[in-house]
């Protein structure tokens, strides 16, 4: 394997390993809903506000629930792409 190709997936591995780091937090519902995601399109903890829950209404909850991990994929999704896109060019060197 060629040197450039070797620095290529040692950025790569760099990048995958902050992206394991990164924490991205949503909230629904005005905070009734927290939840983490990491890099790596992860769940790390949902937090509900027992403020906030009518056990009446727990469609609501749900509600929240579901675009709180919703919006979090899609926050998470773009930081991964933005942290992985300088290395995608030249990734079609290595033939993956």
């Amino acid at each position: 394997m060629a040197l450039d190709q070797m620095k290529m997936l040692n950025q790569l591995r760099k990048a995958q390993n902050e992206l394991k780091k990164e924490i991205i937090e949503v909230e629904a519902g005005d905070g009734a809903v927290v939840v983490q995601i990491t890099g790596e399109l992860k769940i790390k903890k949902v937090s509900i506000d027992p403020d906030f829950v009518d056990l009446d209404d727990i469609q609501q909850l749900e509600h929240w629930v579901e675009i709180a991990v919703r919006d979090g994929l899609a926050k998470a999704q773009e930081v991964a792409a933005e942290k992985m896109k300088p290395l995608m060019g030249g990734l079609g060197n290595l033939g993956l």
